[in-house]
């Protein structure tokens, strides 16, 4: 393993974020790993990202950012929960007390408390901490991608974008993810809705570094959220060899891509972008993040009336042993859609049961505070629509269209429930539900024009004399 190439303990601290080791090669594979991190690729000369995770305690054992870093980044991967997970809820208690136990700048004691409140679900105040790391530490990295990744899961659009636009006037050019910052602010942007902004970031962060995947991918999101779906395929082709190699982002990247043949009526398309790309790499990897992606990609494609066959049945073998996990209501949803999908009803009512009781006390954990106002309801009208009970799907999610935006994800991604909506509202009986669904559509077309799937589901409404 040659890690050479990254930053020791003289050149942490040079920068103003020295780090409590006397081990070079562990302040080196630090950097290893936030590099891994900010770049969404595993090096694999290194051994990964799990390789230098376990080379970084065992170059230092006693190393506490290298524990929170570690640690850390299993949290925001959402992919295990200290609810269920013995090894990880271990791994938190181990960081705090390594914390306590040495002498620690307030920047890495700030760290430990950050993950600490992370893992209890308390994402809010967490966000406030490595927020309060940046303010006096602007070009404090890992505090900015944790409180970024933060915001996105809590639907702080307007933060994630903030956090970043605070923190720029730092950074300079030389300094390393100078580049990678641009694609973090574009996609603040674009989650703010100012679409030219972000995508003139993007093409900036881009031309530094074209093989920025997180950069391609704001781009992608300007496209899909301005209905320019021949433009968004162009590009994802023209640029794939640059950003496949990002392999912890690029099956998202491939979804995006599937979304605009969706959009577009090629189903035959997007089932081969799942088949050959979605499917095989969220197996594969086991990410939360290809998992989720691959979830909602069958929910649309059903949505369209078209036909998935088993692919349902082929998933819920990834999505099940998360059944009870309960780390993000985003990730119920679509592992709902997959039991549902599967007519597998144990897990299904295994999910929801679990759910209902987590959520009776939820203590400091900001998912289930909100799970009983928007994330329970949402859950129901996914049940209620698989049986049938429009009318019901319908009354349990319009009073909180709205609010949505709360389970987090991107609005690219939260469109598949206001997609639900729609359809449930145009096939309930109830007059009042489709006269609801053809002032949807409206709102819809205003903010999105020219999107062919939105024009395909007026005409539908306009047959069915919505």
């Amino acid at each position: 393993m040659n890690v050479s190439s990254f930053r020791d303990c003289k050149a942490w601290k040079s920068e103003g974020l020295p780090l409590s080791t006397s081990s070079n090669e562990a302040c080196k594979l630090y950097d290893a790993i936030l590099s891994q991190y900010v770049t969404w690729r595993n090096n694999e000369t290194l051994g990964g990202l799990e390789g230098c995770m376990a080379a970084v305690k065992a170059a230092d054992p006693d190393f506490v950012m290298g524990h929170v870093i570690s640690t850390g980044l299993e949290l925001v991967g959402t992919g295990s929960s200290v609810l269920r997970d013995e090894r990880l809820a271990s791994a938190v208690r181990r960081t705090m007390e390594l914390a306590n136990s040495q002498e620690l700048t307030s920047r890495e004691r700030n760290h430990v408390k950050a993950v600490e409140l992370f893992s209890k679900g308390a994402l809010h105040k967490a966000c406030e901490v490595w927020e309060g790391i940046l303010a006096d530490h602007p070009t404090d990295m890992l505090a900015l991608k944790f409180s970024h990744d933060g915001f996105f899961y809590l639907g702080e659009q307007t933060q994630m974008r903030d956090s970043v636009a605070r923190v720029m006037p730092h950074w300079k050019p030389h300094m390393p993810f100078y580049s990678y910052l641009k694609g973090m602010y574009s996609f603040g942007l674009l989650e703010t809705r100012l679409y030219d902004e972000a995508e003139k970031m993007a093409k900036e962060a881009l031309a530094l570094t074209p093989e920025d995947g997180w950069s391609v991918h704001a781009v992608a999101h300007v496209h899909e959220m301005k209905a320019e779906m021949d433009k968004g395929l162009n590009f994802m082709a023209s640029t794939e060899k640059n950003w496949m190699v990002c392999d912890m982002l690029a099956c998202h990247n491939y979804w995006h891509w599937a979304l605009y043949h969706i959009e577009k009526g090629n189903y035959e398309a997007a089932l081969k972008i799942f088949d050959e790309q979605v499917a095989r790499r969220c197996v594969k990897s086991g990410a939360m993040l290809d998992i989720v992606d691959a979830c909602s990609m069958l929910y649309r494609l059903e949505l369209e009336g078209v036909s998935v066959k088993d692919r349902y049945r082929e998933l819920l073998q990834v999505t099940q042993p998360h059944t009870e996990d309960h780390t993000l209501l985003f990730n119920d949803l679509h592992f709902l859609m997959v039991s549902l999908g599967s007519k597998e009803t144990a897990t299904t009512q295994r999910l929801l049961e679990s759910l209902q009781e987590l959520a009776k006390d939820p203590a400091e954990n900001h998912q289930l505070q909100i799970a009983k106002r928007v994330g329970l309801p949402m859950c129901q009208a996914l049940l209620e629509f698989d049986q049938g009970n429009y009318n019901q799907a319908v009354e349990l999610l319009k009073p909180i269209k709205d609010r949505f935006v709360e389970i987090g994800g991107s609005d690219a991604q939260r469109d598949v429930f206001s997609q639900l909506l729609i359809h449930a509202a145009m096939k309930s009986g109830d007059k009042e539900h489709q006269r609801f669904a053809r002032c949807m559509l409206i709102e819809r077309d205003a903010v999105r024009p020219n999107s062919p799937l939105t024009d395909r589901l007026i005409q539908r409404a306009h047959s069915l004399h919505v």
